[in-house]
């Protein structure tokens, strides 16, 4: 039976445990509002209130309001403490006007009267970019570009530019523009890269000086520059021809420094060599000339006896200078033994034995005026040369 049907024993089948007491009172579920006495009361014998008539005592909105004040207090210390690293650096504001710039340690400012901006200003910075560029030439290339940078005055960072990374990042949009479309595409494909990031480095720097946001450009790198995607294999392949035809160049600069210098060192010999064999042939027809005025005189001194050495020393010249022997007979003969050297040494081992011939020689003809005439031509002849 449920405990409120009609007939039964409400009292005693009441759930909340309520029953018939001393008195005719019931017992029914906790008062929230007995609670929150409760607890003023513990507060106030904390802090030292008096209660009230009704329960209530009389500081318990003081103890309130103290602790609502040291949780303020607390969280105001929390957020007024900071500590500033080796690498970082804080600017101060006082009623929103610059006022210091702390260094590294343990500080502590005074918000809402003081704003704080703190940063690291000796982490280095990268910003990438990349979009398509035109160039001098009127060609359309996509140009990758990563810039380095770091902070180098805080106060102008924090005061002077709002957002001075979005007036870096637009600067260099600029400067990068600009160069590119100063130059031609080959330089910015080819050999003109470092170039490019040379003058975009110099160009930002002067924008963000300018502008005096704090910032120093560190470095510029320029990466592999190329053309949009639809023409790249046509450039690919002038780039390939741009490149076979500096080997070639390259090639016939070598040939050239090997052959050109070979062709003055030939062209300086043959003049020294000419130079040389007309210094010979002076002096050799001086010498002969000399040689042969000298023997005039001592053909006039001794006639039969110069006749007879300038013989000799004609003999002697002209068959040192051969390969044949004559052989003189006997006292009384007026043959020659005729030995031909010459043959005998290109027959070699196909002639077992050398052919010797027996020519008749006129000895008597050997002092003739003929002989001495032809003698005396010949000296003139060699004179002349």
């Amino acid at each position: 039976m449920a405990w409120n049907e009609p007939g039964g024993n409400s009292n005693n089948q009441d759930p909340w445990g309520g029953g018939n007491k001393k008195g005719g009172g019931r017992q029914g579920p906790p008062d929230l509002d007995e609670a929150l006495r409760k607890l003023q009361d513990k507060l106030n014998s904390i802090f030292g209130g008096k209660k009230k008539p009704g329960g209530q005592g009389s500081g318990g909105g003081v103890a309130i309001v103290l602790i609502a004040l040291v949780v303020l207090v607390g969280f105001w210390l929390s957020t007024a403490v900071y500590k500033v690293d080796e690498q970082e650096r804080a600017v101060i504001l006082r009623l929103g006007k610059y006022h210091e710039t702390v260094g590294p340690g343990l500080n502590i400012y005074f918000p809402p009267i003081e704003q704080k901006f703190q940063h690291n200003v000796t982490r280095e910075r990268a910003y990438t970019r990349q979009g398509p560029m035109l160039t001098e030439d009127e060609n359309i290339i996509e140009v990758p570009l990563t810039v380095q940078y770091k902070i180098s005055n805080l106060e102008d960072f924090v005061l002077n530019v709002d957002g001075p990374e979005i007036s870096l990042q637009q600067a260099t949009e600029s400067a990068l523009r600009h160069v590119v479309g100063s130059t031609s595409m080959d330089q910015v494909l080819t050999e003109g890269r470092e170039v490019l990031a040379v003058d975009v480095r110099e160009r930002l720097q002067r924008f963000i000086d300018m502008y005096r946001t704090g910032i120093v450009v560190t470095g510029v790198n320029v990466q592999n520059a190329q053309a949009p995607k639809e023409v790249q294999e046509a450039f690919d392949d002038v780039i390939r021809a741009r490149e076979d035809e500096q080997r070639e160049k390259n090639d016939a600069e070598t040939y050239a420094n090997g052959v050109v210098p070979e062709a003055r060192g030939l062209a300086q010999r043959i003049l020294e060599e000419a130079n040389g064999y007309r210094e010979e042939v002076i002096a050799r027809a001086e010498g002969e000339s000399e040689r042969f005025t000298k023997l005039v005189t001592e053909y006039h001194k001794a006639p039969e006896v110069t006749r007879k050495r300038l013989y000799l020393d004609t003999m002697e010249e002209m068959y040192s200078r051969s390969s044949k022997v004559l052989l003189t007979g006997d006292k009384g003969q007026n043959s020659l033994l005729y030995l031909p050297l010459d043959k005998m040494l290109q027959q070699g081992q196909s002639a077992p034995a050398a052919r010797i011939s027996n020519e008749p020689v006129d000895s008597s003809t050997l002092n003739t005026p003929a002989s001495n005439d032809a003698i005396s031509r010949s000296l003139r002849s060699r004179g002349s040369r």
